[in-house]
């Protein structure tokens, strides 16, 4: 089969693209701004892309045409369609499907499929899950929103039966507005968390709610739906009406809980301690997204033990508290972290889990410096703008990147007094940046996106001459 994928070099839809490269289809696809990484790895695979979405792509004459969401039937100013490929496509007939549909068909279908949903911790989570039953020997394959390190790629095909993918909630196509997620028919559900996001598409948390329970709907009376006990959001999910085996997580009438600090924790199943996880990582939001692993891959026979010590070689993910670099200093290297958080209560957390790691290491005099864009649809549209404040509450320093937002930043920010700067651009964010550092300082940069690659010009900008 041929297929073209609009919009190819999405994290999702790149992956799409690997696994239907894998699985012997012709694969080409189009995005605007062919950019890296991703474009990267898909010529790697021998991937024809091609610029733009140009009408004149309908004469490729694929099987059918693969259409990502970042596609629409928008107007630019001028009248013309922003998408003239997707307006050839369906003036002419020709047959297409959206990415999550394809999937579904023809690489989910027969497998045992373990989705792992929630507004946070969805990429990690669904690394830890797939490293596990790698561990255990069930060679899972895989589409996860990012590259784990334990495996070096975002997707693959696998031998085994199981089937590891992150469930995002967010729409389908502009042709298919339900969550991408209704379409993966899991037999193992994660419900990790669930707060309210993308005010783009979703009017308030009862709608989310709403396609949360549509996901348990799918889920088989032989299934498992893996939930988080301390949301009360997901037991309304559920009160709707479940008719699979529960497993609760997280609460301390849980099934699975954790005792002792994040990064070395016994895992109790009923009150009963059945392993132990000692790894890298920290904070609590980790812990708990190591419950969901282990209680996931319950189902398909992989004993808690086991599961712990594969977590304690979990390597995590690529942009998840990703040391970038140091600068050294005679009285304390700066250090340089990527991180994707950005939504408010990721920012919380991911802030938090950084302080409790320099506890932990005798640095918890060090400050931590927060250095951030508010990049995503609903941070831009500034539906959550009142809670960053809280959500910076453990950084010392906040500096925010406010160039495209339309609201005020600064305004926003006023409660943390002279503790946050605003900048309009890269270049004076990071002037900012690098006239407030100190020694020892740990500079952690967070966004969804590339962030104009703060992260190298910032280590560039902090070395000392000579």
């Amino acid at each position: 089969m041929h297929i073209h994928i609009l919009g190819i070099c999405g994290t999702f839809m790149g992956g799409v693209a690997a696994l239907a490269r894998e699985a012997g289809h012709r694969v080409t696809g189009c995005d605007a701004g062919v950019y890296p990484p991703m474009s990267d790895q898909l010529r790697a695979l021998g991937i024809d892309l091609i610029e733009g979405f140009g009408a004149d792509q309908l004469a490729l004459q694929p099987d059918v045409f693969v259409v990502g969401n970042v596609v629409s039937r928008a107007r630019l100013p001028d009248g013309n369609p922003k998408f003239p490929l997707m307006e050839a496509i369906l003036d002419s007939g020709a047959r297409y499907t959206s990415g999550p549909q394809w999937m579904s068909e023809h690489i989910l279908h027969g497998r045992h499929v373990l989705a792992v949903a929630g507004t946070h911790g969805k990429t990690t989570t669904t690394s830890m899950l797939a490293w596990v039953l790698e561990h255990a020997g069930q060679q899972p394959g895989f589409l996860v929103g990012g590259v784990p390190l334990n495996f070096g790629v975002s997707a693959r095909l696998g031998t085994g039966a199981p089937f590891v993918i992150e469930a995002d909630e967010y729409d389908t196509a502009f042709f298919d507005k339900r969550s991408k997620f209704v379409h993966y028919r899991p037999r193992t559900a994660v419900l990790n968390n669930l707060e309210f996001d993308h005010a783009d598409i979703f009017d308030d948390l009862a709608a989310i709610e709403r396609q949360f329970h549509h996901l348990v709907r799918t889920v088989p009376g032989s299934g498992r739906v893996v939930v988080n006990g301390l949301e009360e959001s997901l037991a309304r999910v559920l009160h709707q009406g479940c008719w699979s085996e529960q497993r609760s997580f997280g609460a301390a009438v849980s099934d699975y809980t954790a005792d002792g600090d994040a990064s070395d924790f016994a895992v109790l199943h009923r009150g009963r301690p059945v392993a132990r996880v000692r790894w890298g990582l920290g904070g609590v939001h980790n812990q708990l997204n190591a419950l969901a692993a282990i209680a996931a891959a319950e189902h398909l026979g992989v004993a808690p033990a086991l599961a712990a010590e594969a977590l304690g070689r979990f390597q995590n993910v690529k942009r998840r508290m990703e040391l970038r670099g140091r600068v050294a200093r005679p009285d304390g290297d700066i250090a340089v972290y990527d991180d994707f958080a950005h939504h408010p209560t990721a920012i919380r957390t991911t802030v938090d889990g950084l302080r409790r790691q320099l506890d932990r290491s005798g640095q918890g005099t060090a400050r931590i410096l927060a250095v951030f864009e508010p990049r995503s649809n609903t941070m831009k549209l500034g539906t959550m703008k009142a809670q960053l404040p809280w959500s910076l509450e453990h950084a010392d320093l906040a500096f925010c990147h406010s160039g495209g937002l339309g609201w005020d930043a600064a305004d926003a920010l006023a409660p943390m007094g002279e503790r946050a700067q605003v900048a309009p651009d890269i270049d004076t964010l990071v002037r900012q940046v690098v006239a407030a550092a100190r020694p020892g300082d740990q500079l952690l940069c967070m966004s969804n996106g590339g962030f104009g690659g703060v992260h190298d010009r910032l280590l560039a900008a902090l070395q000392v001459p000579g």
